[in-house]
Parts: C-alpha cells; structure tokens; sequence
C-alpha cells in the first residue's frame, strides 16, 4: 500500500503530466499512458465486458484526454478520478451505442428476488420439527423406531418386519397406530 507522501508525489506527477498533454507535448501523452493505462483498461473492460472493445474503448479515452487536457482542473478533482470518469462515461457511451445489456445499478441487487425462506419462515419449520421430533419420542419405542426407520431411512415395511423380527402385519399395525398417535399429538394446540 502506498504511504500518503507516495500518493502525493504520484498525485502531482499526473498533474503535471497532464498539464504537460494539455500544451500538446506528445511525450507527456506517452508517459501518462505508461502510468495509467492499466487502471483505466479496467475501467473500460468492467463495463463494456469485451477486452476487444475495452482496448477500443481506452483508445478513444486516451483521444478525448488528449484533446480535453487543458479542462482539467486540479482544485476540483484528482487527476486519476478525472480520467477514470472519462473511461467510464467513454465505456457507457459505447455499451449504449452498441446496445449491450444495460448495467444495474449498485442497488439493483436489493430488488433481485430472494426465494430463500425468511427468519420468520425458518424458525416456524424448525418448531415444527421440534414438535415432530417431540412426539416422535412420546410414542412407545418400537413405534417410534419403526416410523424414523419409514420415513427418515427409506425402510420398507417388509425391511423393517426382518430388521425387528416381527411379522409384516405387525409391523403395519405398528406403524399405522403410531401415525394415528402422532396426528393427535400434533394436532393439539
């Protein structure tokens, strides 16, 4: 990071220079390039999106610098906000002469649909789960077990009948009297 004084020097370095491009000293133009091209390409290919037309686009930016260098006044901005409002508005203005998608604004993306669920959204599924999971527990063990193991693991009836060693039809009944239990427990408010 550079140190103030760095800044400071820089700062009137391009001053300078610019001055220097403003009485047409082509030198100037050159070593104002050297100094600034790669921010301002930046600039350019951030907006326009086509490092093709960035490269145009800071040709042109390097253009009106040459011929509006005696407008630049220091006491109103920095020399390089100067010429990065020229590579922006010089960008711009090719996105809309070549009807290129148009830009959003910085606080567009507030306005983009957000389809996650909201706070309030999230906490009333986690009650539900808790809920659920509460009168999971409340049902007698077998039941509880065989119901996590249908829908929780995928089990099928006849897995589960093997697994605990019962018969089918007592597994059914099982599973079938534990969803009966559990509707009532979560239907009480």
């Amino acid at each position: 990071m550079k140190s103030g004084r760095k800044r400071a020097e820089d700062r009137e370095r391009l001053v300078g220079t610019l001055s220097r491009v403003a009485r047409g000293e082509q030198e100037a133009l050159r070593e104002l390039y050297a100094a600034t091209a790669s921010k301002l390409f930046g600039v350019c290919l951030r907006i326009s999106h086509d490092r093709e037309a960035a490269e145009d686009i800071l040709q042109d930016v390097y253009l009106k610098v040459w011929n509006k260098a005696g407008r630049f006044d220091a006491a109103r901005a920095s020399p390089i906000t100067w010429l990065c409002a020229i590579a922006r508005n010089t960008a711009i203005d090719w996105r809309r002469a070549n009807r290129a998608e148009p830009l959003l604004r910085e606080d567009a993306a507030a306005h983009i649909a957000d389809d996650r669920a909201t706070a309030a959204e999230r906490i009333g599924e986690a009650q539900d789960r808790a809920r659920i999971f509460h009168c999971l527990d409340a049902l007698e063990a077998r039941q509880g077990s065989a119901i996590r193991a249908a829908f929780f693991d995928g089990f099928t009836y006849a897995q589960l009948a093997d697994r605990m060693k019962v018969p089918l039809g007592t597994m059914k009944s099982w599973v079938r009297r534990g969803l009966i239990q559990l509707r009532e427990c979560l239907g009480d408010d």
